[in-house]
C-alpha cells in the first residue's frame, strides 16, 4: 500500500544521515527507499558502494573537522 502511495504522489524523504555539509542520505517515509546525493547533488539510490564511499568520506570529515578545532 506504501509503495502505491509514493507510485501516485512521489517520495517523500526525511534526512536520515548527514554524511558531510553538502552530502546527505536521505530515506522515504512512506517506502523506505534510500538515496543520497552525488557528486553533481542530484539524488541517486543509495547502493553499498556508495554508503561505503559516504562512510569514508564522513570519517575523513570528522578527522579533518576535528582538528581544526581550537584548544580550550
Amino acid at each position: 500500500m506504501k509503495k502505491i502511495f509514493c507510485n501516485i504522489f512521489g517520495h517523500h524523504y526525511s534526512v536520515s544521515k548527514k554524511v558531510t555539509l553538502h552530502i546527505k542520505e536521505y530515506k522515504c517515509i512512506h517506502c523506505s527507499k534510500e538515496v543520497t546525493t552525488d557528486v553533481s547533488g542530484n539524488l541517486s539510490t543509495l547502493t553499498p558502494e556508495l554508503q561505503d564511499i559516504n562512510k569514508t568520506l564522513g570519517d575523513i570529515f570528522q578527522r579533518r573537522h576535528r582538528a581544526a578545532e581550537p584548544a580550550a
